[in-house]
């Protein structure tokens, strides 16, 4: 979308299971927030899982992707450069309170035609506000740029489940242990034991988000029992997992 001669406009997108937006970029910031449905945002730095209740801010010219995760329905508000100088500069995770939510809505039905009215002006300096002050949450996982340890990295993501030790994955990729032990620091900052909970942990957030109950998640993401599983979420997110079971809508 070409620069509009107001600092915020905002649209509203469904897109069917599976949907992929390719990698591409804007010369605006964007705010993706999702009222129903999971996406998956990938930049080259990382990844961000966003269930319902959080948006994703990404700042202008950051190549990114989304892997749509059932039927999702998107609302994206469009941050022109004048108006994003004094917004966050990297990508993250936001949580969506209930007046964020009324401000990303009152800006849906505002028309993107004509001169931006005073009330315009005011729903869009506070959604600014809003954003700019919201909490910042741990849905991330920081993606690395070797490529043999990201095509290692990305099958994990896709099998969450798959239990073989470091070992064996060194094997896989064709690296002795001590090389990928090296390039999962290196790169990520994290071991491949914490990265990979990580990615279990995103991964379950996901799976929450679209209704699958704890007792059949946690056994299928590697823990021995909904118990452990649920200790380990609240450790890490500090939240219990039925916080994000639902939608927004």
């Amino acid at each position: 979308m070409e620069a509009l001669p107001r600092a915020v406009a905002a649209l509203a997108n469904h897109y069917r299971p599976g949907h992929h937006i390719t990698p591409h970029r804007h010369r605006h910031a964007q705010l993706l927030y999702a009222t129903s449905g999971v996406m998956r945002v990938g930049t080259a730095d990382g990844t961000w899982v966003v269930p319902p209740l959080r948006a994703v801010w990404l700042p202008a010219g950051v190549e990114h992707e989304v892997m749509v995760r059932g039927a999702l329905t998107m609302r994206s508000v469009l941050v022109m450069p004048r108006a994003a100088a004094a917004m966050p500069m990297a990508a993250r995770v936001i949580e969506v309170s209930p007046l964020l939510r009324a401000l990303i809505l009152a800006a849906i039905d505002d028309p993107l035609d004509g001169p931006e009215s005073a009330r315009q002006a005011h729903v869009s300096a506070l959604l600014l506000d809003e954003i700019a002050a919201a909490g910042q949450h741990r849905l991330y996982l920081p993606m690395p740029r070797d490529a043999r340890l990201r095509r290692l990295c990305e099958a994990l993501l896709d099998q969450p489940d798959d239990a073989a030790g470091l070992d064996e994955w060194a094997l896989r990729a064709g690296a002795s242990v001590r090389t990928l032990a090296r390039l999962f620091r290196a790169e990520t900052g994290l071991s491949f034991t914490a990265w990979r909970q990580q990615a279990r942990l995103i991964e379950a957030v996901a799976r929450l988000a679209e209704g699958e109950p704890i007792e059949r998640l946690a056994p299928a993401l590697g823990y021995q029992s909904p118990s452990a599983f649920t200790a380990m979420f609240r450790r890490v997110l500090g939240q219990p997992p039925t916080r994000y079971v639902g939608t927004a809508e």
